[in-house]
């Protein structure tokens, strides 16, 4: 686990307990250093400060974001600011979860599990070897990988799986809530996961990134989205 954290008292409080924890835990006081850690070993999940000196929290996730080798670690973001616009910035940038600043780390710790044991969950056996397509569009579930065209598109882990459940359930139509638990899962009571109007923010980002493509994500009004069957 990485904790890009500048206050030493903060990044102090959260290797104690993570280490208490079981995991093994590298910091970095800063963005560059960062990034830098990122280079040398890919950590399980990294736990990012927005407000860093330099090169600030949002510059490091949207290049992990945009670098095929670390797209697909997990981003905890944390922040001094709390409403519920930031929340969502932080969301869109490709964070998997947001916690503001003072925080219970015990709060910390159970997000931190849950998202490991998404992506756990994420790596079945089952799933090896798969491929969903429709028309020019793949969805490989082993590389976590989505090419459109023949060119590669650049998705968060919660887009790539909203997109593989729409694909696996083609021409159905699911819930908004069907589909939070989808791109959620492993929060069986249902306590951290966000609210069902995050799905549309990140149905919207997913229907940019395919381009006009996007447009087989198709709204159900009232209910939810369906991926259209004859794309």
């Amino acid at each position: 686990m990485l904790v890009v954290e500048d206050d030493s008292d903060i990044a102090a409080l959260i290797v104690y307990h993570m280490v208490k924890a079981g995991y093994r835990v590298e910091t970095a006081a800063n963005g560059a250093d960062g990034l830098d850690c990122l280079n040398r070993e890919l950590p399980d999940l990294v736990v990012l400060d927005r407000m860093l000196p330099g090169l600030p929290g949002d510059d490091v996730l949207r290049s992990m974001r945009s670098n095929p080798s670390t797209r697909p670690v997990p981003v905890l973001v944390l922040t001094a600011r709390s409403d519920s616009a930031d929340r969502i910035e932080g969301l869109e940038m490709g964070a998997d979860d947001y916690l503001t600043k003072p925080f219970d780390p015990r709060e910390l710790l159970l997000r931190a599990a849950a998202i490991l044991r998404r992506a756990r969950d994420g790596e079945t056996a089952d799933e090896a070897e798969r491929v969903l397509a429709a028309g020019a569009l793949r969805v490989r579930l082993d590389a976590r990988r989505v090419t459109l065209d023949g060119r590669e598109l650049s998705l968060t882990p919660t887009e790539f799986r909203l997109l593989a459940s729409l694909l696996e359930r083609r021409g159905r139509t699911q819930s908004r809530r069907r589909l939070l638990e989808d791109a959620w899962p492993g929060d069986a009571n249902g306590m951290h996961r966000p609210g069902t109007r995050t799905v549309d923010m990140h149905i919207r980002r997913l229907r940019s990134k395919m381009g006009p493509a996007g447009e087989w994500i198709e709204t159900v009004r009232g209910f939810g989205y369906r991926f259209r069957r004859s794309a």
